[in-house]
């Protein structure tokens, strides 16, 4: 069995763990980087880029049709799932192929495989253990279990994005961001869509009155939803579709083509071995402190999904969450902690629904007398120069002191228009300093001023 030294031994090829091991071995410290998949991670792999591939098609095949007679003439714009995924694959085949060769252009060692923790200094991959100075904990999410039988057979994310073809009728267990987000390019592309979801409501990150306006939207494109339903089994039929039972028995079962998991994803720590490690942690990820530091093994780093903190897992966390982590590693004195600000977030739904800041019932507990903007901006002009589709948006301002406390929007550029808001509660711009900004005409980001 053989064992190798290292300055830094980093768990996980993504956004954080790539370029943190990339920075350190600039140093000329001695790096290796460990990956039980591809390298290159779940955001440029299985994840942000390739998605947003489909998402271009969905927005672009919905405005076709929602412009004919207005924009366009001839709105029979459709999807071909396989031409879409063959167009994905130009993104995410490159980025698996030179991946992990630009690593080792740095000087960085790769192994392939799951690491496990045999002590507190030493990782074991497959056999050869790699003991270091420090190790960075970077192995993101992954999909959370399932609590009925036959969950074996609901098809992962990054399955999904890997099928060439898709059947008539696609149901999305969970009404989180993949299910919400998939669900309207797959009706787009003329499939029966079924959204599936426990609670009473899905996209629960985000501004209740706009997900209603969102959801409307959808239903009136073809998505279904079953809300407040619990699964209890999904099996295979003889005829090789699958049929979705309910715990509610009065409640006819479901036959679809593909059920799709879109339930949420939880810290992809469970192979680690971390309590052999001494490394504190729970389900909820990692521990850290405010320098990313682990508190019970101070060899140890975490950031990104994997890491127990109060910040939402998206992929500007993780990169803020590397910087600080690059920072500190090797530091004589731990100086250096995150500056997060205010964290925009976007469903990349159709069309789609962007938030930063409080929500309004956070909003309401900490300045009863917030000041709450809101409106329907479907008629707007900006939004009907698109053709007709949903939009909407809700700001909310603290009286005395003008500033923006939250901003959720809802519409064609509500994910553009968002980071403005994120930039002006950052350093703290008052909603009277936003309005008084003269934004290029015609755009989207100039109603801005309207809104406040």
């Amino acid at each position: 069995m053989s064992s190798e030294h290292f300055d830094l031994v980093v768990l996980g090829t993504g956004p954080s763990g790539g370029t943190v091991a990339t920075k350190i071995a600039k140093t000329g410290k001695r790096v290796a980087l460990v990956d039980s998949r591809t390298f290159g991670g779940t955001c440029a792999l299985r994840g942000c880029n390739p998605k947003k591939v489909y998402v271009n098609a969905g927005q672009l095949v919905d405005q076709v049709q929602r412009s004919e007679g207005k924009l366009v003439a001839d709105a029979s714009a459709t999807i071909d799932w396989k031409q879409l995924h063959a167009f994905k694959m130009e993104f995410t085949q490159p980025a698996a192929d030179k991946k992990e060769q630009s690593f080792r252009d740095e000087g960085i060692q790769t192994f392939h495989g799951v690491a496990r923790f045999v002590s507190p200094d030493t990782v074991d991959v497959v056999g050869t253990k790699l003991t270091a100075d420090r190790f960075l904990t970077a192995t993101g999410g992954r999909p959370r279990e399932l609590p009925f039988a036959g969950a074996d057979l609901v098809t992962r994310s990054d399955e999904f994005l890997e099928l060439e073809t898709l059947p008539e009728h696609v149901v999305f267990v969970g009404g989180g961001y993949i299910s919400m987000e998939f669900a309207g390019v797959v009706a787009r592309s003329g499939r029966r869509v079924t959204v599936i979801e426990k609670n009473e409501r899905v996209l629960s990150g985000f501004d209740s009155d706009l997900v209603d306006q969102l959801t409307g939207s959808l239903q009136e494109h073809g998505v279904g939803f079953e809300m407040g339903v619990d699964i209890s089994r999904i099996e295979r039929s003889s005829d090789g579709e699958m049929l979705i039972s309910f715990s509610d028995t009065a409640k006819d079962p479901m036959r679809c083509g593909l059920a799709v998991h879109g339930a949420g994803r939880v810290p992809n720590i469970d192979e680690l071995s971390l309590s052999r490690g001494k490394i504190e942690h729970s389900e909820k990820g990692i521990a850290v402190n405010e320098f990313m530091q682990n508190p019970t093994n101070p060899r140890v780093f975490a950031t990104g999904d994997c890491a127990d903190t109060s910040m939402p897992r998206l992929t500007p966390v993780a990169n803020e969450e590397a910087r600080i982590a690059t920072k500190n590693l090797f530091a004589d004195k731990f100086e250096w902690t995150s500056d997060y600000g205010q964290v925009p977030k976007v469903a990349f739904t159709i069309p789609c629904i962007a938030s930063v800041g409080q929500s309004e019932m956070e909003a309401r507990q900490t300045t009863p007398d917030v000041k709450v903007l809101a409106d329907d901006i479907s008629t707007w002009g900006s939004v009907r120069k698109t053709g007709s589709t949903v939009a909407g948006y809700k700001i909310l301002v603290a009286p005395e002191s003008d500033l923006i406390l939250g901003a959720h929007l809802l519409g064609p550029s509500a994910e553009e228009t968002n980071n403005l808001f994120a930039l002006a509660m950052k350093f703290k711009l008052t909603a009277t300093d936003m309005k008084s900004t003269l934004f290029a005409f015609p755009t989207s980001a100039s109603d801005v001023r309207s809104m406040l």
